[in-house]
């Protein structure tokens, strides 16, 4: 059984689009636990008004609630109420194609070696067509998305840190490598990132290399160059 967890913070705008995603899958072997990170919009309504559909189908579907901690947090906490041999880290603003569970799991069947597995997608119109697993390059720069299906007895033990506020998913595939543990790509595209939720952000290359910038997105550059230096300091990467 695959467990899918949902960190949600404020997703009222796309929530909706994400568990009806889930909903279509052709796979139907999982659960669903969404953990509500102390919204303050109307995204526990939301979520309270999907139960039925689930479980109409016989699908387990628990609801979380916790004060706001960050999405770590509520993707530990779903962690420690999942039953399944897989885990799926979905954030809110995340619409799966509909056979995406089903081609993850055929993927990391065939390859016992391998501890999760990841496709390209969208973001927003932004196509993120990524390449086979390199150890090096991960090394390097974050490219695979927290939206991948993972075994759970391969799941680090000391599971998402809480005191990293970006490139969390750098993070994670890093102490995966720290463990000898390694992914594997499928050559797909199977998701696709909502633009403007409060889960995931991007901006292109150019935007790095502008002479002038607009103060809200050079802040968010200079966030994320801190966060880049923070994660090359705690995996000795530099």
């Amino acid at each position: 059984m695959i467990s899918i967890i949902i960190p949600i913070y404020n997703g009222k705008k796309t929530i909706k689009k994400t568990l009806r995603s889930i909903l279509n899958q052709s796979y139907k072997n999982y659960e669903v636990i969404a953990v509500n990170d102390g919204s303050s919009d109307n995204s526990l309504e939301i979520l309270k008004s999907f139960s039925n559909n689930f479980w109409d189908r016989k699908i387990r579907y628990k609801i979380v609630n916790q004060k706001n901690q960050g999405a770590p947090s509520a993707r530990n906490n779903g962690f420690s109420e999942s039953r399944g041999e897989y885990l799926f880290f979905c954030d809110a603003d995340v619409v799966l194609r509909k056979n995406c569970l089903q081609i993850m799991l055929d993927t990391l069947e065939k390859n016992p070696n391998a501890s999760y597995v990841y496709s390209s997608f969208f973001w927003g119109f932004k196509l993120f067509r990524l390449f086979a697993f390199d150890k090096e390059k991960l090394k390097k720069m974050p490219y695979i998305h927290s939206t991948s299906l993972i075994r759970k007895l391969d799941f680090p033990k000391c599971g998402w840190d809480t005191g990293i506020k970006k490139l969390q998913d750098w993070d994670l595939w890093l102490e995966f490598l720290k463990r000898g543990k390694v992914g594997i790509f499928v050559d797909k595209i199977l998701f696709r990132v909502i633009t403007g939720g409060t889960m995931s952000a991007w901006f292109p290359k150019i935007f790095f290399k502008l002479f002038w910038q607009p103060i809200k997105i050079k802040k968010e550059i200079e966030r994320y160059n801190e966060a880049m230096e923070v994660i090359k300091i705690k995996h000795n990467l530099k």
